[in-house]
């Protein structure tokens, strides 16, 4: 399933809540959100935050550190999660998916 979804770009949150389901050693999930959104509320499986605002102090070590695995981005609707994933794909790193709708179309298990 992820192979397809790498090709597509995305994910919906559907297939991500079946995803989080499976096997987790094939992917690193990371919500882009500022810490404030975060700590309201997360997606539970998420691996890290790594606030949007700050993506360039975290953005080429996050690269490296994940060069050889399926990075799966989120946020509130998918659209600042789309902007990591179109830098991360300008610096080489392509097996990244944006999480389309993100948490506000979510509903797996949320935490709180």
């Amino acid at each position: 399933m992820i192979e397809t979804l790498i090709q597509k770009g995305t994910i919906n949150s559907e297939q991500l809540k079946a995803l989080l389901e499976e096997n987790k050693d094939t992917y690193v999930l990371i919500d882009v959100r500022e810490e404030s959104e975060y700590n309201m509320s997360h997606i539970k499986g998420v691996d890290m935050l790594k606030p949007l605002s700050m993506m360039s102090e975290w953005l080429d070590t996050l690269i490296e550190e994940t060069k050889e695995k399926v990075v799966i981005f989120t946020c509130h609707t998918g659209a600042r999660s789309g902007d990591v994933q179109k830098q991360f794909r300008k610096k080489g790193h392509l097996q990244v998916l944006n999480h389309i709708g993100g948490i506000a179309s979510y509903r797996g298990e949320i935490k709180k």
